[in-house]
Formats: C-alpha cells, sequence, structure tokens
C-alpha cells in the first residue's frame, strides 16, 4: 500500500517531507516486533502512527490499547499497566488483569511515557528485556506477548541528565525512532488542514464553509502554530463560529491568532523567559541611555553656541552646564577657537540666526558602562535609593536593577 493510500485510511492530511518519512518508517517497522518511540510536539498528531504500524503488523488481529500515562494518578499506575490481587491495597477487592495482560499477542501504545514514575519504568524495562512481570502484591510471573510502541513530547536526554527518565528504559524503546515534525515546519500543509477542518464543521453543523482571503492565507501559514494541528483545529472552528462573513479576511483572523505580532519579532534560542525578560529590560535601559545622550550632546551644543554669540553668560542664567562652559572660557581663552572651532564643528551664521550642523561634537565620554550607570545613581537618588521605584523610572525590572548595581558597586 502507497503512502497516499495510507493517508486516506487513517485521515492523514499533508504532503511535508517530514510527514511522508514518518509515514514510510512506521510502515517499514510494521513486520517487526521492535519497540517504537515517537517524537514530536504536543498537538502533531503522534497517535495516528501506532495503529498504522500495528494495523501493517503480525497481530492486527490482536489487541491494540492505548495508554494515556499523563492521566493515570501515581499510585494507580502499575496496577493498571500490570494489574493486581485480591486484597493487595485499599480498595483492591478483586483481583484484576493489567493492560500488559490484556494485550498479550497485540499493540500497546503508552502515550506520554516520560511521564511514568521511576519505579514504574523499571517494571517497564523488564518487560521489554524479558516478557515478563508481575502483579501488584502477588509473586507469580506472568508472561506477556506485547509489541510497545511509545511517544513522548519531552526531551528525553534533557530528562535523563535530570534524574526523571531512565537512559537504560531510553535506549530499549528508541530501538527505532519516529519523529513528527511539527507545524510550522509544515507550512505547504497547513491551508490543507485549515480547509479539511472547515468543511467538516460545516458539514457537521449544516452550515457554509469559511474561506480565507490571500492575505489571511499567508498569515495562517506564516503563524508558528505552538499547539500545531490541534491548536488550527480549535482555532477554526472558532472562527466558523463566531464570524458572520464566510470570507475571513487578514484583519478577523489576527484576532484568533495569540502574540501574532510579537511572533514575527526576532527571538533568542535556549534562554528561559526570566533571561529573556532580562535581555529586553538591558535593551530598553540601553536605548534610553543613547536617547538621553543625543539630548544631552544637543542642549550643550545649543548652550555653547549662545554663550558664543553673546560672548558670555547671562545673569539670570542658572544652567549648571553654562557656568561650567564659562569657567573653562575664562580659565582658558583659546578653549572656543582650539576645540569648539575644529573641523569636526561647522558653524554657519544667518540673518534669521538658524544654525546647520554637519558633524556633532563629542567632548564627554561616550562609554555605555558610564552613562548607564550614571542613569541608575540618578533614579536612585531621585527617589530615595527604593530600588523598586527607581527600576520603574527607568523602564527595567528590579531584579536587572538589583544586578547592576552589584556590578558597578554602587553604594
Amino acid at each position: 500500500m502507497n503512502t497516499q493510500s495510507i493517508k486516506q485510511r487513517f485521515g492523514i492530511i499533508g504532503n511535508s517531507a517530514g510527514l511522508n518519512r514518518a509515514i514510510e518508517v512506521a510502515i517499514q517497522v510494521a513486520p517487526t516486533d521492535l519497540s517504537v518511540l515517537i517524537t514530536g510536539e504536543s498537538g502533531v498528531g503522534k497517535e495516528v502512527f501506532p495503529q498504522i504500524t500495528h494495523n501493517f503488523s503480525s497481530r492486527k488481529h490482536g489487541s491494540y490499547i492505548a495508554v494515556n500515562c499523563g492521566a493515570i494518578p501515581e499510585g494507580t499506575i502499575d496496577s493498571e499497566l500490570f494489574g493486581h490481587e485480591k486484597g493487595s491495597f485499599t480498595g483492591a477487592y478483586d483481583s484484576r488483569k493489567g493492560y500488559f495482560e490484556v494485550a498479550n499477542g497485540g499493540t500497546i501504545f503508552l502515550d506520554e511515557v516520560a511521564e511514568l514514575p521511576l519505579s514504574t519504568q523499571v517494571r517497564l524495562l523488564r518487560v521489554l528485556e524479558t516478557g515478563e512481570f508481575l502483579r501488584v502484591g502477588s509473586s507469580k510471573i506472568i508472561k506477556t506477548d506485547v509489541r510497545v510502541i511509545a511517544a513522548t513530547n519531552v526531551e528525553i536526554p534533557k530528562a535523563i541528565q535530570e534524574n526523571k527518565f531512565r537512559e537504560d528504559l531510553f535506549y530499549r524503546l528508541n530501538t527505532v525512532p519516529i519523529h513528527i515534525p511539527p507545524l510550522r515546519d509544515r507550512k505547504e500543509d497547513i491551508y490543507l488542514l485549515f480547509r479539511k477542518f472547515a468543511v467538516e464543521f460545516a458539514e457537521r453543523n449544516r452550515m457554509p464553509a469559511i474561506s480565507l482571503s490571500e492575505e489571511a492565507r499567508k498569515i495562517l501559514e506564516n503563524y508558528r502554530w505552538p499547539g500545531n494541528i490541534r491548536q488550527l483545529k480549535n482555532i477554526t472552528e472558532q472562527i466558523s463560529v463566531i464570524e458572520t462573513s464566510r470570507i475571513i479576511e487578514a484583519s478577523s483572523l489576527r484576532q484568533y491568532l495569540p502574540d501574532y505580532y510579537e511572533d514575527k519579532l526576532p527571538a533568542l534560542y535556549g534562554r528561559n523567559a526570566i533571561d529573556q525578560q532580562t535581555f529586553n529590560s538591558e535593551r530598553e535601559l540601553l536605548y534610553k541611555i543613547l536617547f538621553d545622550m543625543k539630548n544631552d550632546m544637543s542642549d550643550l551644543k545649543k548652550l555653547v553656541l549662545d554663550i558664543m554669540q553673546k560672548g558670555g553668560v547671562d545673569k539670570d542664567f542658572h544652567s549648571d552646564n553654562a557656568q561650567i562652559i564659562q569657567k573653562l572660557i575664562d580659565d582658558d581663552p583659546g578653549f572656543i577657537k582650539e576645540d569648539l572651532t575644529r573641523p569636526t564643528y561647522n558653524i554657519q551664521n544667518r540673518e534669521d540666526d538658524n544654525i546647520q550642523d554637519t558633524e556633532e561634537i563629542i567632548e564627554e565620554s561616550l562609554s555605555l558602562e558610564e552613562k548607564e550607570k550614571e542613569l541608575i545613581l540618578k533614579a536612585l537618588l531621585k527617589h530615595n535609593g527604593k530600588r523598586k521605584y527607581a527600576s520603574e523610572e527607568l523602564g527595567i525590572s528590579e531584579r536587572t536593577l538589583y544586578r547592576k548595581i552589584k556590578e558597578y558597586d554602587i553604594n
């Protein structure tokens, strides 16, 4: 059976290379009894691939049991998987077979396998290696012939480093890996899935199906879809119910896409949310420093030119900068000629006293660290050392401000 006919049989929509490869591997491994580990983000449709492998295997007439390991409480997971004897724990009024016993000769699919407790992982490893297990509260060994297919959206190598998953179990499950690509890597499939969900919903509810304008379609295909196919289906059904127009424009579609504009901005990879927030705060502080520097330089230029034109500082003018400049002029009469009339500064006097600058004077230090320290000091002095109000004034988090105070050794 070719890939296209399998897609039709199991309701798989899409033609991306990653999706087709996953289907091919699922078919190739089906005739064997090898364990399979399916990985991929939440909502990509991992639950379909164990069914493909089971239906094309010699076990297709046997039982197929899907178990959501994350939905079963830790205290009862062993009983659910391996069964228990009467009286083995409170509430065990009768003996009960577990899934591994019921699925003998068939296939068991362990979804969210990384959620299993470590004690249960030991039991599972024994089943995979020897085909043997014990019921809870029993010492009698039971044999089973079960093909195990597992799936997870967790990065197992990271879970192993954190001692949340057994390394030996990972290698036993990962005999044949199948990776399902996220929806953002299947852009050519996004509109096909949208159209399928829209038509199915319309037929089920006896209403006209929605469609997208060209601009709305581009937005749909460029969105990252963190919830993958599950999120796309949910949003399609929302739009079908809420929107009165059957042709959805871009402006309407954006309302249903969380953080659409933020999603288009550059992202930092490999950082957690706190690091990202710190980066944004420091960037905002840097912009503030640069803007303040530019304003300070503009004010200083105007002040110097005013002093040069008037021949001194007015008695009624009490600017600190003006007093400093006047002192420099008094102490060094060549200050104006040597420093302010250098080639990097060009002044053209006109009848209307307009001034045109071709280049700016840079007389003070442009060190970002010094400017940053200066701004922090000013904010702390203004708010009497209260970091909460100083951080709000600077537009950064209190955590970032505290770190900067330590970094610059500000008392």
